[in-house]
Order: C-alpha cells, then structure tokens, then sequence
C-alpha cells in the first residue's frame, strides 16, 4: 500500500475511532436501559437525541486526541505495531490525559467530575477508541507483511555458501561446546 493509501487508512481508522468513543461516551449519560423503558415515540426521540450527542461528542473526541494520536500512530506505522494491545493502551492513556485536563480546569464552587463512574467512562472510551481504530487501521500498520525485509541467514548457511573458508565466530562457538 502507497503512502496515499496509508494515509487514507489512519485517516478512515482515526473518525471511526472517534465515532465509537462518542457512542460510548453518550451510552454512559443515556444508558441502554433508560432507552429500553421509554415508549415507542418517547424511544425514537431519545435515540436520535442520542445519536446527535454521539456526533458532538465524537467531534469533542476527535479535537482533543488528534495530537497525541497522531505522535502514537505515526510511531506505529514507523515500528509496525500491529497488536491490539499497544492501540488500546494509548487509547486508555488518551482517555486518562483527558480526565485530567477536565479535571484541572474545573471551576471551584462548581460541580466536579472526579468521581469513579467519570473515572470508568473515559477509561471505557479509552479502551473502545483503541479497539475500534486497530479494527480498521491498527491490524495494517507498517505496510503489508510481505512487505517487511528479509531475516538474516543463519551463520550455518552462510558459512555452507562460504566456500568452507574460515569458521564464523558462531561455527567457532558450535564446534567448541561439542
């Protein structure tokens, strides 16, 4: 895959990331079983009111996680890091630099959002943010598989296609703990 290619997966991978942290944040204030109560009217509303906070929040996502996921994706790309794992814990640390700048900048006298059930949402976010962009983009880091060089040849065969000139310092080391 080309440069533009790769481009267009971070990019792609990087919205649906925020996509899906937006509805998991908004699932933590207009829970499934608050939805699930309400009449059939009253359920379609919520939803769409649901699905607009969704699209703020994942924009509100967005802002805020671009630079740091930018820094984390580039070094990805670079390394070729295709674990979920690695994509899932930059999500929670995003979520956790996020959490504290809410919380540095809260106004006293105000309500405070340090709290565990806070502390759990954005946590969530974190994780379903990483899940959901290694999903899309994350599994391709790095180019293709195909596209990774060649391992070394071990010294065994190396020394074969030698000729049978001098031992290599590890045919040296074989033949001495024999």
């Amino acid at each position: 895959m080309g440069m533009i290619g790769t481009i267009f997966r971070v990019l792609v991978g990087f919205a649906f990331a925020c996509l899906v942290a937006g509805a998991v944040t908004v699932a933590f204030i207009v829970t499934p079983a608050d939805v699930a109560i309400l009449g059939p009217d009253a359920r379609g509303e919520q939803l769409g009111y649901a699905g607009l906070l969704s699209l703020l929040a994942a924009t509100h996502s967005a802002i805020f996680a671009f630079p740091f996921a930018l820094i984390a994706i580039a070094l990805a790309e670079w390394l070729r890091v295709r674990s979920w794992i690695y994509y899932v814990v930059v999500g929670i640390l995003i979520a956790i630099g996020g959490f504290g700048a809410v919380s540095y900048f809260e106004v006293e006298g105000q309500p405070t959002i340090v709290n565990n059930y806070a502390l759990w949402a954005f946590l969530t976010v974190g994780v379903f943010g990483g899940l959901a962009y290694w999903l899309v983009a994350g599994r391709g880091a790095g180019g293709r598989r195909g596209d990774r060089p060649e391992p070394a040849e071990p010294a065994a065969k190396a020394e074969a296609e030698d000729g049978g000139g001098e031992p290599t310092t590890n045919a040296k080391l074989a033949g001495a703990a024999n």
